[in-house]
C-alpha cells in the first residue's frame, strides 16, 4: 500500500474531527513546500504566502475572496499549527461530548467568519491601524478553535480538566486565561490577530449563550453546507464514486436499523442518558434511535 493510499484510507475513516485536524496539517506541509519551491525559483515565500492570506481591507478581499475561508485553514509557522491543532484536538472532544460533529464544523467556519469580520472591521474604523501598513494579512485557525474553546466553556462552564501542574480546573477559567494569553500576550505587532482572535470568542459566546436555550446559530450554515454537499453529489450522478470531499457531514449518521427496529433495553438506556445529560449530551445515532422509536 502506498503513502498516500494509507493516507486517504485514514481520512476515510476519521471522524470531522480529525478530518479537519488532517486538512489543517496538510495544508500547512503543502504551503510550506510550495514556499521553498518558490524561494528556490527566486520567488519570495511571502508572495506565495499572501494567495491564502485575507487581506486587512475590503479592497483586498474583493481581489481575493477566497481567502475569507481559505486563511482560517493555513499556518505557516511550525508553533502555530501544533498549538491550534493541540487546542483543537483536545477541545474538540470535549465540544463533541455535548455536540455534534455537524455544529463543530459550522462552528469552526463561523468562528474565522466572525473574526475575519472583525479584523477587518478594525482596521477601517481603530486609529491605531491608520498608522500600519496600508494592507495587512491574515493567517492561522485561532479564530475558528477559540470559538470552540469559548463556546463549550459558556456552555458547560463548571466542566472540570486536569492540567499539568495546576490540577483540575474548570473549563470557564481555561477559556479565559487562553483569551487573556491571546489579547494582551502578543504585543502590538500582533493587533490585527488580536481583533480576530476576540471576533472569534464573540461568536463563541454567542453559540454557547443560543444553545443553552436550545437554538443552534450554526444550522444555517450547516443547511447550507449540505445543500453544496447534495449538488456535488448529484453532479458526480448516481453510482459515482463519491470520495475527495473535504467534509462528510453525514459521517455520524447510523446505519440503517434493522427490521426489528431497537430493542427495548437500547430504548431504556437511551431514555436513561437524555435524563442524566440532556439531549445535547445523546451521539447522532442514538438521537436517530430515539426518534425512530418515537415515530413507531
Amino acid at each position: 500500500m502506498s503513502i498516500w493510499t494509507d493516507i486517504s484510507s485514514r481520512y476515510r475513516r476519521a471522524t470531522p474531527l480529525l478530518r479537519l485536524v488532517y486538512i489543517d496539517v496538510g495544508l500547512f506541509l503543502a504551503l510550506r513546500v510550495v514556499a521553498l519551491v518558490g524561494v528556490l525559483m527566486g520567488v519570495p515565500a511571502e508572495q506565495l504566502i499572501k494567495w491564502v492570506e485575507m487581506p486587512s481591507t475590503l479592497e483586498g478581499l474583493a481581489r481575493q475572496p477566497w481567502t475569507a475561508v481559505s486563511y482560517m485553514f493555513f499556518h505557516y509557522d511550525v508553533l502555530h499549527i501544533l498549538f491550534n491543532m493541540l487546542w483543537l484536538y483536545w477541545l474538540g472532544r470535549i465540544f463533541l461530548e455535548y455536540f455534534n460533529s455537524k455544529q463543530l464544523v459550522g462552528l469552526y467556519l463561523m468562528g474565522g467568519l466572525g473574526g475575519g469580520a472583525l479584523y477587518l472591521a478594525a482596521y477601517a474604523t481603530l486609529p491605531y491601524f491608520a498608522h500600519q501598513p496600508a494592507t495587512a494579512y491574515l493567517i492561522g485557525a485561532s479564530a475558528s478553535i477559540l470559538a470552540i474553546v469559548v463556546a463549550v466553556a459558556v456552555y458547560a462552564p463548571d466542566y472540570r480538566i486536569g492540567l499539568l501542574m495546576l490540577g483540575d480546573i474548570s473549563l470557564k477559567w481555561v477559556a479565559i486565561i487562553t483569551i487573556v494569553i491571546l489579547m494582551l500576550g502578543t504585543g502590538e505587532a500582533q493587533m490585527g490577530a488580536q481583533a480576530a482572535h476576540l471576533g472569534g470568542a464573540l461568536v463563541g459566546v454567542a453559540y454557547g449563550l443560543a444553545m443553552r436555550r436550545g437554538h443552534d446559530i450554526t444550522a444555517w450554515l450547516n443547511a447550507c453546507l449540505d445543500s453544496m454537499a447534495g449538488l456535488f453529489k448529484r453532479r458526480r450522478g448516481p453510482g459515482r464514486p463519491t470520495g475527495g470531499r473535504a467534509f462528510h457531514y453525514q459521517a455520524n449518521r447510523a446505519a440503517a436499523p434493522s427490521p426489528q427496529g431497537p430493542s427495548e433495553a437500547e430504548i431504556d438506556a437511551i431514555l436513561d442518558k437524555l435524563k442524566r445529560s440532556g439531549y445535547g449530551a445523546l451521539s447522532d445515532k442514538e438521537k436517530e434511535t430515539l426518534f425512530k422509536a418515537s415515530s413507531n
